[in-house]
This record gives C-alpha cells, structure tokens and sequence, in this order.
C-alpha cells in the first residue's frame, strides 16, 4: 500500500530504483544485445509483485522507437507473457513522454523499417503480437503517431491531463501500420476514427477521455503511479475468469474477422506507401520541417526530385 501511494504521488519512474526489486529476469542480459548504447538500455524492465513495468527508454527523442528499440519491447513483452509470476504489465516512456512514434531519423536513411515483403514484428514492437494478459499504458506528453498505436494495443490507458494523442504522422506521408486502422476505430467508433485518421489532428486528454480512448484521466505526474495501482487492483481478482472475459470482448469486437487477418490487410495496405511517400517525408522532417508540430506543411511528395536550380 505505502508503495502504491508513493508512486501515485510522485510518479514510478522518480522513485530511487534501489527502493524496489531491480531485478528483471533475465531483461538486461536479453536485451542489452539490441543496444548500441553501453551506458543504457533501451528499454527497462522492473518487476514487482504480479506487475511487470517496461519502460522505452529514449528521452532525448521523445521514446520514438527505433529497430533496436522495437526488438527490445517485443522481447520483454515476451518474457512478461511467459513469466507465471507477472499478472500485468504497465508500459510507460522514460522522461515525461509516452512516445513519439517510430524514429523518422532511421526511416529517411532509406533502410526498411523490417523486411517490407514480410509480415511480422510489428515496426513498433509488439504492435503484432498477441498478449495473454492485460497491459496497461501510462501516458504522459506525447503519445502520437507509432506512440499512439502503442496506446492502443494497450488495454487500458492511464492518460495525465496534458497529454496529447494523434496521427501526427500523417504530416509526412507514413501509414499506420501498427495496429492504428484496427483498433482505433473499435475503440472510439468509426467516425471518430477517420477524424483522427485522417485530419492527424492532436486530441488533448480530456477529449480523448469523453471519446473513451483514454480509459482513466489523471492528473499531470501520475499517469505511471495510478497505471501502477489500477494493475495491482487487477492482480486481486480470480486470474482465470478475467482473463476468459478479456478473450471473449476481445473475440467480439474483432468479429467477423480475425485481428490477424485485420493486421494482415493493413500491413499490405500501408507497405507500399513507404517508398512512395514516407522515406521523402522523413528526410523532411529530418531537415526541421514539422517540428513543434506544425501541420501545414503542403507536402508535395515529389519536390524532392526537382531540381532547386
């Protein structure tokens, strides 16, 4: 209880890791082979009683996911979902944001996000894989574009009054690809989707709270602390029957089809629009433009090959 409170009050990631259990099964020696940095790990893991806390830990970019980082969640989404012990798992970003999407820096290299042909990991992590038990997203800042499908293949989401959704990346022609076009629209309606989808537009907590996309609104510097409690609150109840509960309104909403046949169109569907679109619009936005999220940018996607002469 003392524990729970303390992080409600000042949020997980501001306690002293040598107060609680830094052990992560294994995480650091899974994941320290996907990390180019010596000095941290792209992803933190911490486990405590029933709880799992993964952590993207990239702040000085706002936790936008690179191929490293995106390898490094899925594992530790694997490892929570095989650990016996860990009933639930609260994903949060280090440093203030939630994330900020995929890493438009590594995609205007050029490089594929993963093997275009293919279907498989998700660009984001685990955006394709299935977890057996709940995940809970803490959001603060900035949870848009990637980031926002991340929220979104979450279950629940904690959102801190200032927090700010959206599809930022519609600014620089890259497709959702992460699960946005299916569970969006099952989340908040159709509608309301497609106002999200296809404006890009930034939706602000309070908003995002009357639509039912965040699920619990709190106040700023509490979003991991009450994710961490809601968890815990989780973790009482008959494991079983939950989690039976959870398959069945997650079978029913996905009907007719199935989530990986949804998956599937939509991977085929925004593949192609990576070299048409999204690579110039990286490049773009690696050079300034559309920081500070400015949307009108009058995106031409084939000024970059005419000359400037």
């Amino acid at each position: 209880m003392a524990t729970a409170l303390c992080l409600a009050r000042r949020g997980f990631q501001q306690l002293s890791w040598s107060k609680l259990s830094h052990r992560s099964f294994g995480t650091t020696t899974k994941l320290a082979k996907y990390n180019n940095m010596s000095e941290r790990e792209l992803v933190v893991v911490e486990k405590h009683p029933g709880i799992t806390m993964i952590g993207i830990n990239r702040p000085e970019v706002r936790n936008c996911v690179n191929t490293p980082t995106a390898e490094a969640l899925l594992q530790a989404f694997k490892d929570f979902n095989n650990d016996s012990e860990a009933k639930v798992a609260v994903l949060y970003g280090v440093g203030g944001n939630f994330c900020a999407g995929y890493d438009l820096k590594e995609l205007a290299q050029g490089a594929p996000v993963l093997p275009l042909a293919e279907y498989g990991r998700g660009p984001m992590g685990p955006s394709r894989y299935e977890s057996d038990k709940p995940v809970i997203a803490a959001v603060e800042g900035f949870a848009v574009a990637g980031g926002l499908e991340l929220a979104l293949w979450c279950d629940l989401r904690v959102v801190e009054e200032n927090a700010v959704m959206g599809v930022f990346c519609r600014r620089f022609g890259v497709p959702l690809i992460d699960g946005g076009t299916v569970r969006l629209p099952a989340i908040v309606g159709l509608g309301r989707a497609l106002d999200l989808i296809l404006t890009g537009r930034p939706i602000k907590a309070k908003e995002a709270f009357e639509w039912g996309l965040a699920t619990h609104f709190v106040s700023t510097g509490t979003a991991v602390g009450g994710a961490y409690t809601l968890a815990q609150s989780l973790t009482k109840f008959p494991q079983e029957c939950m989690l039976a509960d959870r398959r069945s309104a997650l079978n029913a909403t996905l009907s007719p089809t199935t989530l990986q046949d949804a998956l599937k169109f939509e991977h085929e569907n925004g593949i192609p629009i990576i070299a048409k679109e999204s690579v110039k619009g990286a490049q773009r936005f690696k050079e300034g433009v559309g920081r500070h999220g400015k949307f009108h940018l009058d995106f031409n996607p084939d000024e970059s090959n005419k000359s400037k002469l």
